[in-house]
């Protein structure tokens, strides 16, 4: 039986109310507001970020030496010419020995991945295949599409045993169809007129691919518990389901009004969400929009009640949420618009060494330390010498990673001086469960809600753009644990 086995996602904290773009950019016609909030990546998130924060929830409690291979799918990749999935294999600190790949080019790519995934255990070539989706897409300010779009991940891993939902088969269809694009040359999305979108694309293709499905495999419209296809018109979306035969209660709640359209990732997020209140022998199919569709067929099975509470899931992530009300922070969370750093605090980037960050791979982005054989004490960054007083051994240090332990802040700082996006910045010194204690920058979070003590858990973020030499640099940040 090949399916998933796990699954998770990652929703920014921040969510922007909709009103507020109409309100800062008030010369726009009221009719084309699309109501409810979206999805904001924080000013040190992007779209690997996220997937490696989504990789990061499904794989909680898994054997990581078990992952056979990683696949990225985004039309956001931060790198066109590193592979992203190597950053995400690497700061989840997986094997060397593995396969990774880069989906892009359509929206449809986080279906395409996962269905490479399935077909590549299905034939035998890798056991186990972690599949993160993830976008962070950028819109021209006052289009529509700034109002759609939202940012967010998905992971699954695909593989034989522990299955929790079947994968019976697919379907796929291809159109060079021209409706949302990006070149070399263009900073935001380009788009053709959506009622052209609506009636030529979206409310052809999905239907063609997933009435190929359920005819490929036997099934009727009321064979189906849910379906998952993603919302790029909120009046079309239960017309179309609509059409296909199904009601109501058979179509899956779409988000557009909590996250938005998340690309590449939207339909996995909302198989996700599918699979949390599914049932064994449910059968959920999910379908993608871009150049054409793909459409999956899924079987709940009886392990799925043994991960529904397996990190974090999309309703609990859906709950935890900030409202970001200042249309300006969000233009410079998007570097759309220039800030004063001042006064040199924040205008050079550091310089990363590459043969150093190369050497170092694991410590600054898998978050890997050591510890003690001899007495078991861990420690960050890795060291030969234990710092424990009472052994101070010499090279009996073994690899321990941090980035999956949850710790207690020890104490903090909020400081007004150092330049943030997000003024102020916190930083302070993280106390790990089981041992080890290191100094962390704190993210996704308010000075006036951050306490001594208070649970943090470990999230991947940017830690420097250096656009002069064209680099991201990456690290952890601390965050409180979202409960």
């Amino acid at each position: 039986m090949v399916g998933i086995i796990s699954y998770g996602a990652h929703i920014p904290w921040h969510r922007m109310n909709r009103m507020v773009i109409y309100s800062a950019m008030g010369f726009l016609n009221p009719a084309t507001l699309t109501g409810g909030e979206k999805a904001i990546a924080n000013y040190d998130e992007d779209s690997v970020t996220m997937a490696i924060n989504a990789g990061m929830n499904c794989i909680n409690g898994i054997d990581r030496n078990a992952v056979d291979g990683v696949y990225f799918a985004s039309v956001t990749m931060p790198f066109k010419e590193r592979q992203n999935a190597g950053i995400i294999a690497t700061a989840l600190d997986l094997r060397s020995d593995i396969k990774t790949a880069d989906f892009t080019g359509s929206t449809k790519s986080g279906t395409t991945a996962l269905l490479a995934a399935c077909d590549a255990v299905k034939a035998g070539s890798a056991k186990s295949i972690l599949v993160c989706a993830s976008d962070c897409r950028l819109a021209l300010p006052g289009s529509l599409q700034e109002e759609t779009f939202g940012d967010g991940a998905a992971a699954f891993l695909i593989g034989e045993n522990g299955v929790i939902a079947d994968f019976r088969g697919a379907h796929s269809i291809s159109y060079d169809f021209r409706d949302t694009w990006r070149t070399d040359f263009d900073k935001f999305n380009r788009q053709w007129e959506d009622r052209w979108i609506r009636d030529e694309g979206y409310n052809k293709f999905i239907p063609e691919a997933l009435s190929a499905l359920v005819k490929k495999y036997d099934l009727s419209p009321k064979d189906v518990a849910k379906a998952a296809y993603p919302c790029l018109y909120a009046a079309a979306h239960p017309r179309l389901g609509k059409s296909l035969g199904l009601e109501p209660n058979q179509i899956q709640e779409n988000m557009f009004a909590t996250v938005g359209n998340t690309g590449s990732a939207y339909p996995l997020i909302l198989l996700g969400a599918a699979l949390e209140d599914a049932n064994p022998k449910d059968n959920i199919v999910v379908a993608s929009f871009g150049n054409g569709s793909d459409a999956l067929l899924f079987q709940a099975t009886e392990k799925l009640a043994d991960t529904k509470h397996n990190g974090k899931g999309i309703k609990k992530l859906l709950e935890s949420k900030k409202m970001l009300d200042n249309y300006a922070k969000y233009l410079t969370f998007r570097n759309v618009m220039e800030v004063d750093k001042g006064m040199g605090r924040g205008e050079s980037a550091p310089w990363e060494q590459i043969s150093l960050s190369w050497r170092y791979r694991r410590t600054l982005l898998g978050l890997v330390g050591s510890r003690c054989k001899k007495c078991g004490t861990p420690q960050f960054p890795y060291q030969m010498v234990c710092v424990n007083p009472k052994c101070n051994a010499i090279d009996q240090m073994e690899p321990y990673r941090f980035s999956d332990k949850k710790g207690h802040l020890f104490t903090y700082t909020g400081d007004n001086l150092a330049f943030t996006h997000n003024p102020p910045a916190i930083y302070g010194m993280v106390d790990f469960e089981g041992g080890g204690r290191s100094w962390f920058d704190l993210t996704d979070c308010d000075l006036d809600g951050v306490k001594v003590d208070m649970l943090v858990e470990m999230s991947f973020r940017r830690k420097f753009v250096d656009e002069k030499r064209g680099n991201y640099g990456y690290f952890w940040k601390a965050v409180p644990v979202r409960e």
